[in-house]
């Protein structure tokens, strides 16, 4: 196909799903000329940002300071909801569960009590009892936080985009970036079916950040997970209106999920499900029995009224850094050039403040949300030199958040 020159923007977003859709919504409504460039369609199921639902929570065990930036992604999904005209954020009351002295339940009760959110503690006997689809060691404590639920990522996605055209914003779908190069006070970016030019390049790719962003090469490793959903034996006990989404710590690994919504059947997975890694291209995206058995096995013992016939089976991924912190960030070369994600896996709630936090860079640089965790160069030295063969394994992967007594708050 030959190239074409298609005209110059005041941003470019390379990957419009979560991330890249919400960042050209913000950049949009602020007047700006953008052009967002899918490689896939809008939206996919080729990625991170599909399976009809993804949680979002404010009790947060990976770092209380992400809690602060949730409480304005609520504001703005609410705000996206609201001009939508659909319902894109569900409520349901979250739980993060464990032994006692887990980092999921003691890293939720500190972010509760640092930022003084709403909560309750109940064992996993008091959690059956007032939600029976759960089937908890009764020993097992669940911090309960009533403003947890999820949203509809597809959904989402559509009506940033669509609010995004709404404002000027040009969105393509199907056209694959090939490459991009730094120009005098701008960027030139080539795709299989045009070059454009533009002041500023927002690079929110996800799994592929690696592949144009040679600073994130080794910090940026696609992994593999697969998603069940098992027709409930009682399906009463899985709605949304009496099903929790939850995190859970237990014998066999670290699991999350939702109620019914979307299929007949509800949601979950396990985090890090079989530590398969590897360049997103390369990543198998089939599901296999082996898979559909881990996750049975899981539901039998801890949702014994959901397991089931098994309605669905996908794939997606994550995108891990070493310590599974975002990386939002100018890029250290080209300051007209900033990235977002990876999120390791849990960053789609954060999807509306993120695009509001790169259309601040992509104009001025600076962004008044406190972003420092997040810096790139925290990452130097951690690269991964084998990024580039795909690794598997059996065993579980050790966390590497910060546990809840090393918490420093920095806001």
């Amino acid at each position: 196909m030959s190239v074409t020159y298609s005209g110059r923007f005041d941003a470019i977003v390379v990957g419009v799903g979560g991330m890249g859709s919400s960042t050209a919504y913000h950049l949009a409504r602020r007047g700006k000329r953008v052009l967002g460039l899918e490689r896939f369609g809008v939206p996919h199921s080729m990625g991170s940002s599909h399976g009809h639902t993804r949680i979002i929570r404010l009790a947060y065990y990976e770092h209380p300071s992400y809690v602060i930036l949730l409480r304005r992604a609520y504001e703005l999904w609410r705000e996206i909801q609201s001009q939508a005209g659909e319902r894109l954020l569900h409520i349901t009351s979250s739980v993060d569960a464990g032994p006692e002295d887990s980092w999921v339940f003691k890293g939720s009760w500190e972010s509760c009590r640092l930022h003084d959110l709403p909560h309750e503690v109940l064992t996993g006997a008091e959690l059956k009892r007032r939600h029976p689809g759960y089937n908890l060691p009764p020993d097992h404590l669940a911090l309960v936080q009533p403003e947890g639920g999820f949203l509809a990522p597809e959904r989402c996605i559509v009506s940033y985009v669509t609010a995004a055209q709404a404002h000027g914003a040009e969105i393509h779908g199907h056209e694959q970036v090939l490459e991009w190069e730094p120009l005098e006070g701008g960027v030139r970016v080539r795709t299989d079916r045009g070059t454009y030019e533009a002041d500023n390049l927002v690079v929110t790719a996800g799994a592929w950040n690696g592949d144009f962003l040679d600073v994130l090469d080794g910090l940026a490793v696609p992994e593999r997970q697969v998603l069940a959903w098992l027709q409930p034996d009682r399906p009463e006990h899985f709605r949304p209106d009496n099903f929790p989404v939850f995190n859970l710590l237990v014998d066999e690994g670290r699991f999350y999920g939702f109620p019914i919504h979307g299929v007949p059947g509800f949601k979950f997975g396990k985090y890090f499900h079989l530590n398969e890694t590897g360049p997103a291209d390369e990543i198998d995206r089939q599901p296999h029995d082996y898979d559909e058995q881990i996750l049975r096995d899981f539901a039998g013992r801890y949702f014994p009224d959901g397991c089931g016939p098994t309605m669905d089976l996908q794939t997606c991924m994550f995108t891990n850094t070493p310590d599974h912190h975002f990386v939002i960030d100018l890029h250290p070369e080209y300051p007209q050039v900033s990235l977002a994600s990876p999120c390791s896996g849990h960053g789609f709630k954060f999807a509306s403040v993120v695009g509001e936090i790169m259309a601040d860079l992509a104009t001025t640089g600076l962004t008044r949300h406190d972003i420092s965790l997040f810096r790139l160069d925290r990452l130097i030295g951690e690269r991964r030199p084998d990024r580039g063969s795909l690794e598997s394994g059996r065993n579980g992967r050790p966390h590497s958040f910060p546990r809840a007594e090393d918490v420093r708050a920095f806001w």
